[in-house]
Parts: structure tokens; C-alpha cells; sequence
């Protein structure tokens, strides 16, 4: 079967093997990792933060991003796209007793005009507004990237109004192969950034947390509160340090291709509309009402894997096991389906 359900189904390659099984490793719980540490001191310097913190997965990494940035009853402001609320199990409340501000603006961003507007008054009757989360890319707005504009002016007005601005970029490799910005000046818009490796760089696993060394000193405090605590993970670290090392520049494969089923679907006659497609995700609503477990199930019969993004949408991601001779085989069935 193609698997293009999701970026996360790639497996590791020969030579990221190798680069895991040669790791040196110790006690991650103790800080004593020493592939663990490089991973994470390399990530916090070239993003332009003090410290950086392993975490089992992208969701953990939020988590604790946001329990560590608000106290209970208080209101985190995010898009009704973002993964933190929609695909986190209810983490904002269960983890951290916060309550949410669902905010809305195309294709996911959260510009400054809207957090402006979305405060709370400093009023006992209301949640105390105490953090801003933004996602880059969004994978429900169909992996659209952030211009850098939305971006920086989101952050200066979040840090005027004394919030946090916390990056979910489970995707931000893709955003920033897409852009060419500049990892520091990228990453220093953000108090804490959540960084995915096992997604379009092809990792087994794991994320990493950035942010100042107090800030990340009471992120391993809320890591291992929440059972991340891992030990001689060196491993996964070393696969990490490969992936940022050799496929950061091959992500462009990934949104040629997605671009190419992204071209075909928007002239296909069952389609109504195609989300831009900016990175390596491919968003389509079917005409008519019709039911996404049509083509879902039709692609299945083709042999290729895709999602039910919603009751009449359909996504694919494109990845790094996802080459050439696949791509013809996903564009000539999705051709001959009507």
C-alpha cells in the first residue's frame, strides 16, 4: 500500500540506522544523555533560545509548553484549526485546568488585530488571558505556511500585552524549507517553540521544547509529572540530529509532489475545491455533498492510503517514502476516479 495518511508512517533509513546504533547514551532523567544534550543545545542555539528539552512527542512537548505558561483557570488563545485543541485530547483542560479562546482567521493564522481584540479585561468575572498559540504549518488549513508579517507582528503585540507566544511547529521544518527564513530570526519571535522530528524530517520519534533555561527548567519538572521522563533515549536523539542534518533540504520533494496531486485534483470534476497547497499536505472537498469515504475508500481499492479530513474532505501527505514511481500511481488513480 501508498501510505499518504500521514507524514508520521515513515520508517528509518539505512543510514539513520546507523547514526541511532552508534549514539552514545546515558540517563536522560539525570540530564546525562550526551546525544540527548547535543540535540538539544544545537536545536535551542540555531533557533535562537537558551535551552531546548527532549520530549516523547509533539503533543507532550505543547503540553507542557502550555502548562508551564498558565495556572489553572486561566485562557489560552488559539486558532479553532489548531492542533492543540482539536487533536490533544482536551489537554488545555485536563493538564492544565486553562480554558480556551477560540479564535478564527484564514487558512489558521492568528493575527495581531485578532489577539488584540480577544484579551480579556483585567475583570475577576473573566479567565485571565496568560498565553497566545499559534501552528506552523496548519495541518487543518491544509499545511498553509505563516507569512512571516502575521507572524512577527502576532508577536510583538502578544509580548506588548505581557502573553506568551508559543509556536506548535510540528511542520515547521516544512514552513521554513518553503520560505528560506532564517531559523534564529524565526525562532526568536516565539518565547517557546515546540519542534516535531518525527514528521517531515522522518524520525521514529520525538519533539523538542525550546525556550529560556527557566522556563525549560520547569518544563522537565512538568515533563517528568506527565511520564516523559525517558532514559538512555540517545537513540531517538541521534535520529534527530541526522534528520535536521540530511532531510531538511529533500522536504522540497515532499511539496513538489503534493503540489502535482494538489494541480490534478483542482481540475478534476468530482472536486469542488482544493486547499492551497503550500507544503506537503493536500486538502480536497468533494462536489455535491458527496461522502470523502467515497474517494477514501476508492483510493483504498488503488492501493493507496489517504484520510477523511472531515464529512466531505479528503487529505494526503506527502513524505519521505513517498517517491516518484508512487506519485504516478496516486495521480492515475485519482484520474480514473469519477
Amino acid at each position: 500500500m501508498i501510505d499518504l495518511r500521514s507524514d508520521t508512517v515513515t520508517r528509518p533509513t539505512e543510514a539513520m540506522l546507523k547514526a541511532m546504533m552508534a549514539a552514545p547514551t546515558g540517563d536522560d532523567v539525570y540530564a546525562e544523555d550526551p546525544t540527548v544534550n547535543l540535540l538539544q543545545s544545537e536545536l535551542a542555539e540555531r533557533f535562537g533560545h537558551e535551552a531546548g528539552l527532549f520530549c516523547p512527542s509533539g503533543t507532550m512537548a505543547n503540553q507542557i509548553a502550555i502548562n508551564v505558561h498558565v495556572a489553572p483557570g486561566d485562557e489560552v488563545i488559539c486558532h479553532r484549526l489548531s492542533h492543540i485543541y482539536n487533536y490533544e485530547g482536551g489537554g488545555i483542560a485536563r493538564n492544565s485546568g486553562a480554558s480556551v479562546r477560540l479564535v478564527d482567521a484564514a487558512e489558521g493564522a492568528v493575527p495581531a488585530e485578532v489577539i488584540r481584540a480577544e484579551v480579556n479585561p483585567e475583570d475577576s468575572h473573566f479567565a485571565r488571558t496568560s498565553l497566545v498559540c499559534v501552528e506552523d504549518t496548519v495541518n487543518k488549513g491544509g499545511g498553509a505556511v505563516q507569512s512571516l508579517k502575521t507572524l512577527s507582528e502576532g508577536s510583538e503585540a502578544s509580548r506588548a500585552l505581557g502573553l506568551p507566544f508559543h509556536l506548535d511547529g510540528a511542520r515547521a521544518w516544512n514552513a521554513l524549507r518553503k520560505t528560506g527564513e532564517d531559523w534564529t530570526r524565526y525562532g526568536r519571535l516565539f518565547d517557546s517553540v515546540s519542534l516535531c522530528l518525527s514528521k517531515g524530517l522522518g524520525t521514529p520519534a520525538g519533539s523538542v521544547l525550546l525556550g529560556s533555561k527557566d522556563f525549560i527548567s520547569e518544563a522537565h519538572r512538568t515533563r517528568k509529572v506527565m511520564g516523559g521522563g525517558m532514559r538512555q533515549v540517545g537513540i531517538l536523539a541521534a535520529a534527530g540530529l541526522h534528520a535536521i542534518e540530511h532531510h531538511f533540504d529533500r522536504l522540497q520533494e515532499d511539496h513538489d509532489r503534493a503540489a502535482r496531486i494538489g494541480d490534478l485534483l483542482a481540475e478534476h470534476p468530482a472536486i469542488d475545491h482544493v486547499a492551497r497547497v503550500d507544503t506537503n499536505i493536500v486538502i480536497a472537498q468533494l462536489k455535491n455533498g458527496r461522502p470523502a469515504a467515497e474517494l477514501v475508500d476508492a483510493q483504498h481499492s488503488a492501493g493507496i492510503l489517504c484520510s477523511a479530513f472531515g464529512p466531505d474532505k479528503v487529505r494526503w501527505v506527502t513524505h519521505l517514502d513517498f517517491g516518484d514511481e508512487a506519485l504516478g500511481r496516486v495521480l492515475q488513480a485519482l484520474h480514473s476516479w469519477h
